[in-house]
This record gives structure tokens, C-alpha cells and sequence, in this order.
């Protein structure tokens, strides 16, 4: 169960990193027990063998082993080490809650319906525990952060920060680069590219040469939704964007962003957000 794990972070906020470093224990050493510290607690082996408990589960990380312990959890030694170890910790805060996710719902999300005239928010998915499949990356990325010196270089830490975290989400899926994965990419690059045409599951599959039912299956895996529901969502955020960028009439958006009758764009846009176009534009222009 815990390889199928994962801690979801909604972005905005970028986690905020907080400080790192090397430790090794010597035989008979363990790590302390703590709770509630509030910050994640990631843990990369480099030598060694350490076993970690954390709210009841426990794990024995090895060489190229990651764990994310969580800021609310109790986490704690199992046992002392058996033999000497050497491990890299990475401390960091978000935000916002974050969730449990397991494998039989891991996709990736598009944005979430949002009131906010300029949305563009991402989910990070980092898995609970993995075996780097690439470790040597991974310690490079490391000891960049802990070439830095403290409060020196704020941006190049949380920089170096982000791409740590994007390189281990890129790595965890990366068995699932698939065909179906480079379907539904292409797929969206193709709804982003012509969201202002007249587009069917038909158009779609003429244009990728794949047969419709087999687009959808992928989007639906990959993006947990259906090409068209992705194109909605697509053109209504547009729409937003459009709503507070100019004194267009309602009827010129919906035109803007492919719609062809005016009330049914109103409808979808009301049903997304809670509120009509006009009342969403009143929000932000006078």
C-alpha cells in the first residue's frame, strides 16, 4: 500500500522551502521521534538502511529510497540503524490542505472550477514512498540546495526547490509515459490550438488518426474527463479572462471563445461558477 501513495498539493501556493541536509548515523543510531513539526519532512537515502514509522505504517529505506513525511503526522524510528547511514532531508511548508490520493484515482487534474478571473492553479503529486528510479539526479539537485548559503539566495533555493519536487513527480509517473499518455497530450494540444472551431469527438479523431472512443479512454485516464469536458473547461476559462480584460459585449465572448448561441454559453458559465457572466464581470469592473 504505501508504493501507491501520494500527497496532493494544490499550486498556488509553491511550497516554500525551509532548509536541508546530509546526516549519517552510526550503527545503533535512529531517527528522533517528533510530531506536528509542520513542515514536510523529505527524506532521500543515499547509503544504508533506516526504518521509519509514521502514524501506525512503517517502512525500511534503502539505498535511492524517498519518503515524505507529513507536517501533522507523528513519524518516528522503528529501530535503531543496523549498519552506518547516510541520508539527505529536505524540510518545506505549503499552504493549503493537502490530500491522500491512492493509485486507482492517480491522474492528472486540470484546473478546478475558480471564481478568480485569472486562474491557472496546478496539483503537485509527490508519492508518499518510491525507489528513484534515477537517484543520481536527484542527489545532484540536493547538494545544489545545500551548496547555497543560508539567506543569501531566497529565489535560487525555491527555485531549486521546485525543480526537485517537479523532477521526482516527473519520475514517479514516468511508467506511465505510455501511448495513452502521448494521446491525450496531443489531444489537449489540439483542443488549446482550436478551442475557437466548431469541435466533435469526429473532428478530433480525424485530426489525431485515432478512433474516438479510444481518445476518450485516454483523456479519461489521463485527465480524468472526456475531450469535450476538457474543451469546455478550456473556453470558459478563457471566457473569464476575457470578461475583466475588455468591455466586450456577452455576446462577443462567447463568439471569442466558440461558442455559437450566447444563453447556452451563459448556462455553461453559470453551472461552472455559480454566477452569469455579467455578474462575474460586475465583480471585477466598473
Amino acid at each position: 500500500m504505501h508504493e501507491e501513495t501520494r500527497i496532493e498539493l494544490r499550486i498556488p501556493p509553491l511550497p516554500h522551502y525551509l532548509g536541508c541536509g546530509k546526516t549519517e548515523y552510526v550503527k545503533g543510531e535512529k531517527h528522533p521521534h517528533r510530531r506536528n513539526i509542520q513542515a514536510y519532512d523529505l527524506l532521500i537515502m543515499i547509503h544504508g538502511e533506516m526504518y521509519i514509522g509514521e502514524d501506525g505504517l512503517s517502512w525500511t529505506l534503502t539505498d535511492g529510497d524517498l519518503l515524505l513525511l507529513l507536517p501533522d503526522a507523528e513519524h518516528y524510528s522503528v529501530k535503531p540503524c543496523e549498519k552506518d547511514t547516510v541520508f539527505y532531508w529536505i524540510h518545506f511548508e505549503h499552504l493549503t490542505q493537502k490530500n491522500l490520493i491512492f493509485s486507482e484515482t492517480m491522474q492528472d487534474h486540470f484546473s478546478k472550477p475558480s471564481n478568480r478571473p485569472f486562474s491557472n492553479s496546478y496539483t503537485l503529486q509527490i508519492p508518499k514512498y518510491m525507489r528513484l528510479p534515477d537517484k543520481k539526479r536527484v542527489f545532484n539537485m540536493v547538494e545544489q540546495l545545500l551548496a547555497h548559503p543560508s539567506a543569501l539566495s531566497f529565489w535560487q533555493e525555491q527555485q531549486l526547490l521546485g525543480e526537485l519536487l517537479g523532477l521526482i513527480e516527473e519520475m514517479s509517473f514516468g511508467k506511465k509515459d505510455s501511448a495513452i499518455t502521448k494521446i491525450a497530450e496531443q489531444t489537449v494540444t489540439f483542443l488549446q490550438e482550436n478551442y475557437k472551431d466548431k469541435i466533435t469527438n469526429a473532428i478530433i479523431s480525424s485530426s489525431l488518426h485515432f478512433h474516438p472512443n479510444y481518445i476518450v479512454r485516454c483523456m479519461q485516464e489521463k485527465y480524468n474527463c472526456t475531450p469535450l469536458d476538457y474543451l469546455l473547461h478550456y473556453r470558459l476559462e478563457r471566457a473569464k479572462r476575457l470578461l475583466v480584460s475588455n468591455d466586450w459585449s456577452i455576446e462577443s465572448i462567447s463568439e471569442e471563445v466558440g461558442f455559437r448561441h450566447a444563453p447556452y454559453f451563459s448556462a455553461c458559465f453559470k453551472k461552472e461558477f455559480g454566477t452569469s457572466p455579467l455578474q462575474f464581470r460586475k465583480q471585477y469592473l466598473k
